[in-house]
This record gives structure tokens, C-alpha cells and sequence, in this order.
């Protein structure tokens, strides 16, 4: 069915639409005349509107020259910024508006469409997809009900050529949802956001996901503040059989699991241990056999970047959207490189799967394969509305596409490939080597792994498994008595739960069930520019800001804030779109008790202004007053209190510029924009000292430069010397002697 341009649809906002009957008759006469005129005729053209101009150009090689492919740079249509924007009245009918500073783009698409014999709406495969589907469809006067719409989850010429021969009908359900969602945050964010203004600082907002992510961090936060470490040692022995050596820990003694909790214990322990005989007491030999994992989902790819090649949860999505929209590569032109990569189903096409199967015999050989496809199961919470992201083409290496990509696409590619390639394949066999050693009644134990059959790691250069890497050890019998080079204490100390990260902060979000696979990476993004949250060593660290608003609304409206409510509307969110649920009821069964809440709140809070600040040892060089230690847009900073006849303001100083000579402070600086936090001296230009971890109260006992909080997997939190050439570092918790570096 062609999707032709019709007259005015209904709506709320009054938007023009296209020509009207006599127009349209008026324009047909003109082009009839144009073309007696030319003596030629023109060739029937379809015009296809996606989201993004590099999409448009992949597509458009695609289709050919019979087909217009625009892009409409997103939303053409929203909720106004200005006001609240729903129709509480009107069963909660949202007042749309065309997005300012798209007139000319509007327009434009108007008269692509007047021309144009045919039109298709080609937004992405997804609910914000469809509801932008929805908003062109209004626009350009296309009838949403007609076969206007169609979906790919591959920029490919197939995928594309399937999509253009069956059109379907807007899907509203999908529409819905998303007008729910939309207007869930605008609920939240409009009237939460004013009491924020108005009881501490202006320029805050709140909202219904991001509020109770900054909670979740929070609460991280408390615990790792409330922990308490605890101190325990551990005892290696280095043990030789003839010239071969290795390593082993003692695990028992006295017939019950060690624990050692200071130095004297472990040195009687050590000191007994070197009167004993070491004896191999048994030898076990296990075999497992290691699946390869799914395709990637969204929040799995997402966390598998971070890990393994560092990419903030933003880096990874920005990427992955350039590889799926498509990279020209070299004669063969734009091309799209994986598939659509906002998913949460690990489900794979039959078709692809025959492409990796074949294409793995080929290079791999039969015995690299399953004999049936390897299927994944998915989550009960997976949509299943796209595949799992893999390759467009299997085919179609990382060697291959090398050329053509930037370091960061490579890498991300290189990942995607790996991932998808190594999940078609067998399982990886691997043998574990395990020695039970006896030395009195201690007991000590060491374990080496190695793979015996490959399988699926054949293919894994970023994926490397642990299992490669183990220690060697050499051949033993029951009752070898092996000789002892060593006995070497070691002190460690428990570490508290650690900060979410990217990846981790992802995790949570899809177990707990918030949130979409479209919005992980938006909701870290947020809450980093609003400043209720840091990136330090790739950790999310609560601001004092972050904090403060977190409290505010955790203790007035623990309901809406709540981890179990946030995901309970995602559900229903999901029975929107599957036809099982009104939105308006929703929306109106929320909005009531909401607003009661928030006007309760207004009425009954003390303002916080103010009441946060606190005065400081600091005198104000203009006028001699004391300056104030104040809460602003970017955290605490000081500011004179005879504020508005004196205005100073600076950074609250972390300590002495260590250079000789400069006597300069360091305060937290941060790079142009939205850059990252760093800490530099305020005799800048003159002093160019600079350090990219945050200073700590405390000095160097060698030196006298100022000790920075620094973060490794296996150290975990630990106190440093910022000084390049001072060796001093130590653990957080050895608890060196604070001084005063002011």
C-alpha cells in the first residue's frame, strides 16, 4: 500500500500541515503542464527519512536513484521547555510544539514530501524510534495507519531491500509507551525540580531514573564510609622438586580453614612450618568444559568496553552508533558495519548464524563448530525486539576493515566480532592441576589451569581467557618430598565494596531493572553534567551536591525515589506497549499522589539556603572579610561574606603548590566544556604544576609533597606521593599521620 501524503491529522498543537485541496489541485495542474512541457517523464521517486545524515548516505547508496533519503536530525516534535506541556484536564494530552531551531528543516522535508510519490518513515527500530515515526507522520500529513513505516536492523543492502517491500503501519502501542515515558520525566523533572530551586540552590533538577541512580551510588558510598577494614596475612612457599620451582599457600592447619589476623600468629606460624617436611599428600586431575558467551546486549557491551578497553559508557554508544549507521570503506562506500546496537536480546538470525557457521568451517575447520547452533537464553526482562549486536557480515574481519576505521572503531569492532564469532563456536576444554601438600598439620595448596582444547578462544585476540595465562607446574606423585626455598609473610587488609563504575553502575541498572537498554549511557551522562556525581579513576563518586539532593529527596519522597518503584513502572511501561495497559490511567494513577506529595513538601520544608555554608580560617584579599565556604553549580567553593558589596570568589585551596619557590595553592580545576577534573596550581601561567589526583590531607613523610588518593584493581584505594621522583606509597588503611597542608 503506498503511504501518500493526506490532509490534517488531529492534534493538540495546531501544527500546519500540508496544502490544502485547492493548493494541491493547483500544484498537479502546474506539474502536469511542466511536464507536457518538457516532453519528458519524470521517474517516480520515494523519499525515506531516518534519523542521522550518516545514515541517510549509507541507505542511499543502497536504495538507488529512485529513492531521497533524508535525515530529520532527531525530534522534530517535543513538549515545550517553557512549560509543563501536559493536558492534566484532558486525560493527560501532551501539547507538542515543533522543536525550535528546526523550522528550515521542517520546512524543507514539507517540500520533499509534496514531491515525493511515495513516503517512508525509517527512524530506528525501537520505541523513541517510533514515536519520532510518529511526529513526521503528523508533520508531512502522512496517514499513520497506511504502510508508511519501515524497520532494518542492519544498514545492509538486504536488510534494507526486505524493509522497503514490507511497509507496515505505525505501530501505536510502541508510540504509547514512549508518550508514557516522556511524560512520566517531564511530570517528575517539572515538579521536582522547582523545590529543588527554591529550598536550596536554583539550576537543579531531579528526575524519575536519574534521581534514583544518584541514589544508588549514594548508598554505595555509605557503605564504603561505614566499613570497617580488617587486618589478615596470608604465607607463600616457594617449594623446588629438583631444579623446578613454584609456588603454594597455606590454606589449613589443625584441621580447620586458616585465618591469621596478626604478624605474631603468622610468624609463630612461619617459624613452626620451617621445622616441618613438605610432602605431596594428593594430586587431582579435573576437566571443564567453558561455553563460549552470548552476543553482546546493550548493557553487556557496554560493560565488556569499559572493562577491556576503558570506554566510558558514552564512548561506547557514540561509536557503535557510527558503526551501525556506516563507514565508507574505500570503493565499496558507506557501509554499515554491526547491527543495531540498543538490544537486549541475545537472539541471533538464522541467516547470520549459516553465515558463521559456514564462514567458520572454512577458516577454523568442522571441529570448531557445534553440531546444533549454539542458542542463548535471554533474560525473563528482554524485550527480543532486535538481535544481538554482531557483525553486519561475519565475513568481513577486523584485518579487513582495518584501513578504514579509527583506533577507537577498531577496537570496538574488534570486540563486537570476537564476541559474536566465538559464541557460534564449540566450547573450550581446560585441565586443572591441583597439589595437596602437607607440612605437619598445615596444609598448603596450588592449582595451574591450562587449555587443552581450544575451541572457541581460537578466535579471541581482545578476549583473551585467564586460563592462558596460569602458572606452570611440574610433574608430582603422592609422597614426593619437596624442598622449601622460602616462607614469606604477608600483610593484607579487607577492602570495602568497591565504587560503581561505568560497567558496573550498567549491571546494576539492568538487574534491578531500570532503565533501557537507550538510556544506560544518558543517565551516567546526566548525572556527571548536573555535578551530582565525579569520575575519579573511573570510579562514580557522589559530589557533595549529589549528596545533599539525594537526602532531600530520599527523606520527602522515598516512594518515587525507590529502586523498586522505578522498576516497577518500567514494567509497566512494557505492558503499554504490549497492548495490556492504558497510559493515561497510568500516568493519572501516578500524577495524583505525586503532586499531593510535592505541594505537601513545598508548604512544610525549611529553605536549606545558606544554612550549608560554613566559614572558613580564609580571609578575603579584596576587603579582609572571611570567606564562606559555599555549595555551587560544580560543588563547594569560597566566596566573601560581604557578599553583594564584595563579590571574590575562588576554589577551596587542597594544599601547597610542592614546587619551591611558588607558594601557590592547588585547587580542582576542570579542562574546557565538560572536561575532566584535574588539579593545577593558582599561580598559573607562571606555575604549571599539575596533577590528575585529587590531594589528600596528609604529606609525604620522605619527601614533604602533598599524598594523593590513588585506585588499582588489585591495591584497591590506596595513599600516594604525588612527588614522580618519590617512591613512598602505601595502603589507604596504614593509617600514616595527617598533617596540616594548608
Amino acid at each position: 500500500m503506498k503511504c501518500t501524503p493526506i490532509g490534517a491529522l488531529k492534534g493538540t498543537d495546531g501544527l500546519a500541515t500540508l496544502t490544502s485541496a485547492s493548493k494541491a489541485k493547483t500544484s498537479k495542474a502546474k506539474n502536469t503542464k511542466n511536464a507536457k512541457t518538457s516532453g519528458k517523464k519524470s521517474s517516480p521517486k520515494t523519499l525515506v527519512i531516518v534519523e542521522s545524515p550518516a545514515k541517510a548516505k549509507t541507505i542511499e547508496r543502497h536504495l538507488g536513484k529512485n529513492y531521497i533519503v533524508r535525515a530529520s536530525m532527531g525530534h522534530l516534535r517535543d513538549l515545550p521547555k517553557s512549560q509543563f506541556g501536559i493536558d492534566v484536564e484532558n486525560e493527560f494530552s501532551p501539547k507538542y510544539i515543533n522543536v525550535r531551531g528546526k523550522g528550515d528543516l521542517i520546512r524543507a522535508l514539507k517540500k520533499e514530501a509534496k514531491n515525493a510519490d511515495k513516503i517512508y518513515l525509517a527512524s530506528d527500530p525501537d520505541r523513541e524510534g517510533e514515536a519520532i515515526a510518529w511526529h513526521l507522520a503528523f508533520i508531512l500529513g502522512v496517514d499513520p495507519e497506511k504502510d508508511c513505516r519501515i524497520v532494518f536492523h542492519e544498514i545492509t543492502k538486504p536488510a534494507i531491500e526486505e524493509a522497503v517491500q514490507h511497509p507496515r503501519p505505525i505501530h501505536m502501542e510502541q508510540v504509547d509507551a514512549q508518550q508514557a515515558r516522556r511524560m512520566l520525566d517531564r511530570i517528575v523533572g517539572y515538579k521536582l525540580s522547582p523545590l529543588l530551586w527554591r529550598k536550596v540552590r536554583k539550576g537543579l533538577s531531579a528526575g524519575r531514573v536519574q534521581s534514583v541512580t544518584v541514589r544508588l551510588i549514594c548508598d554505595r558510598e555509605r557503605e564504603i564510609d561505614a566499613f570497617q577494614s580488617e587486618e589478615y596475612w596470608t604465607v607463600e612457599a616457594k617449594l623446588k622438586k629438583g631444579k623446578n620451582s613454584f609456588t603454594a599457600d597455606v590454606t589449613h592447619a589443625h584441621g580447620k580453614k586458616l585465618s591469621l589476623h596478626s604478624e605474631a600468629e603468622t610468624r609463630q606460624l612461619t617459624d613452626d612450618l620451617a621445622q616441618q617436611d613438605f610432602k605431596v599428600k594428593e594430586v587431582k586431575r579435573s576437566e571443564r568444559r567453558k561455553k563460549p558467551a552470548p552476543p553482546f546486549t546493550t548493557s553487556s557491551l557496554q560493560q565488556d568496553a569499559a572493562r577491556k578497553l576503558g570506554f566510558t559508557s558514552g564512548r561506547t554508544m557514540m561509536i557503535a552508533q557510527q558503526l551501525y549507521e556506516g563507514i565508507v570503506l574505500g570503493r565499496h562506500g558507506s557501509t554499515g558495519l554491526i547491527t543495531y546496537m540498543r538490544t537486549d536480546s541475545t537472539r541471533i538470525s538464522n541467516l547470520a548464524i549459516d553465515e558463521a557457521r559456514s564462514y567458520l568451517t572454512a577458516e577454523y575447520g568442522k571441529e570448531y563448530i557445534p553440531t546444533r547452533p549454539n542458542i542463548y537464553a535471554m533474560g525473563k526482562k528482554a524485550q527480543d525486539a532486535h538481535e544481538g549486536i554482531r557483525p553486519t557480515s561475519i565475513v568481513r574481519t577486523p584485518a579487513d576493515v582495518e584501513p578504514y576505521l579509527n583506533r577507537d572503531q577498531l577496537r570496538l569492532y574488534t570486540l563486537i566480532w570476537e564476541r559474536f564469532t566465538a559464541s557460534q563456536m564449540t566450547g573450550a576444554k581446560t585441565e586443572t592441576l591441583s597439589y595437596e601438600i602437607s607440612a605437619g598439620d598445615a596444609v598448603f595448596r596450588t592449582a595451574s589451569t591450562k587449555v587443552t582444547d581450544k575451541g572457541f578462544y581460537a578466535v579471541l585476540n581482545l578476549l583473551l581467557s585467564k586460563e592462558e595465562k596460569g602458572k606452570a607446574l611440574p610433574a608430582l606423585k603422592t609422597g614426593d618430598t619437596l624442598t622449601v626455598d622460602s616462607l614469606t609473610p604477608e600483610q593484607h587488609f579487607t577492602q570495602g565494596p568497591a565504587r560503581y563504575t561505568d560497567a558496573s553502575i550498567v549491571k546494576m541498572l539492568e538487574q534491578k531493572g531500570i532503565g533501557r537498554p537507550s538510556t544506560y549511557a544518558p543517565i551516567i551522562s546526566v548525572l556527571l553534567d548536573r555535578y551530582y556525581v565525579n569520575r575519579s579513576n573511573k570510579q562514580l563518586v557522589p559530589t557533595q551536591l549529589g549528596r545533599i539532593i539525594n537526602d532531600l529527596l530520599v527523606a520527602n519522597f522515598k516512594d518515587v525515589i525507590d529502586v523498586n518503584f522505578t522498576a516497577g513502572m518500567e514494567q509497566k511501561l512494557d505492558e503499554i506497549e504490549e497492548h495490556n495497559a492504558d497510559w493515561s490511567k497510568i500516568i493519572g494513577s501516578f500524577y495524583t499522589p505525586f503532586i499531593t506529595q510535592v505541594d505537601s513538601v513545598m508548604a512544610h520544608l525549611g529553605s536549606l539556603k545558606g544554612s550549608l555554608d560554613e566559614p572558613t580560617n580564609f580571609t578575603c584579599e579584596k576587603c579582609g572579610k572571611r570567606m564562606m565556604k559555599k555549595l555551587g553549580r560544580f560543588g563547594f567553593f569560597l566566596a566573601c561574606e560581604g557578599f553583594p558589596e564584595c563579590r571574590n570568589t575562588k576554589s577551596i585551596p587542597l594544599a601547597k603548590c610542592p614546587r619551591p619557590g611558588c607558594g601557590g595553592d592547588i585547587v580542582s580545576r576542570r579542562a574546557k566544556g565538560r572536561g575532566k577534573e584535574f588539579f593545577g596550581c593558582t599561580n598559573f601561567p607562571k606555575c604549571n604544576f599539575i596533577s590528575h589526583f585529587k590531594p589528600i590531607n596528609a604529606l609525604c613523610p620522605k619527601c614533604g609533597w602533598f599524598m594523593v588518593e590513588k585506585y588499582d584493581k588489585k591495591n584497591g584505594s590506596y595513599k600516594a606521593c604525588v612527588n614522580p621522583d618519590c617512591d613512598y606509597l602505601h595502603s589507604v588503611v596504614e593509617g600514616i599521620e595527617d598533617r596540616d597542608i594548608d
